[in-house]
């Protein structure tokens, strides 16, 4: 249960990336209808308070205004709610850098069957895409991470998708014309697996 003073610091933290032009942020300055119509570029231009931040942040939280936030759960806030979650991690998402974020979605979902989960911004700079419980999140950048030649080079992989059924999903791949850098191959450690290229020459290894 979040404490009144992680909502405090939660609101400080968006006037900061509104002030440091952080994209993230003007998604959720539209949830404020009277800035709905605003543009990313725009709502990073426009001028943002802590009010209005503490009011984005009550929203976030399913609360009309920042008051009725803070008179709303004083007893959690206090501590008199429910015992904390055991930890644990969930799932590690990688995060492929691309140059267009809204073509390599159309990518994921039009060649290998990922159904786009969101894109952020407009026109987009993140974005994300699943299919069943792999999960891969794409990220705009202005030029590429490695240089020409070293993924190939290195044999990098960005992303490792255990499959049940890979030959089913390589049959898939096939059917789609995806470029691939690997057949679907048997491996010393017992398993195949196939390695596939996105159009930012990101390899995916899926494997059985």
């Amino acid at each position: 249960m979040p404490t009144f003073e992680t909502y405090r610091k939660q609101a400080k933290l968006l006037v900061r990336w509104h002030r440091e032009g952080n994209h993230s942020i003007a998604g959720r300055i539209r949830t404020l209808p009277r800035y709905s119509h605003l543009s990313d570029r725009e709502a990073l231009a426009h001028p943002f308070t802590l009010t209005e931040a503490q009011e984005i942040i009550a929203l976030e939280a399913g609360h009309a205004s920042w008051a009725a936030l803070k008179s709303s759960g004083s007893d959690a806030f206090n501590g008199a709610g429910p015992a904390a979650a055991e930890l644990r991690l969930f799932a590690a998402v990688p995060v492929l850098f691309v140059a267009d974020v809204q073509k390599s979605a159309a990518f994921y979902r039009d060649s290998l069957g990922f159904t786009v989960d969101f894109l952020h911004g407009d026109p987009p700079f993140y974005g994300s895409v699943s299919r069943d419980g792999a999960k891969l999140h794409l990220k705009w950048i202005h030029e590429p991470v490695f240089g020409t030649g070293r993924i190939e080079a290195e044999g990098l992989i960005m992303a490792f998708v255990p499959v049940e059924n890979v030959k089913a999903l390589y049959a898939e791949c096939n059917a789609a014309e995806v470029p691939l850098r690997q057949k679907l191959t048997k491996q010393a450690w017992g398993g195949s697996d196939f390695h596939v290229a996105d159009p930012d020459g990101n390899i995916l290894a899926f494997a059985g």
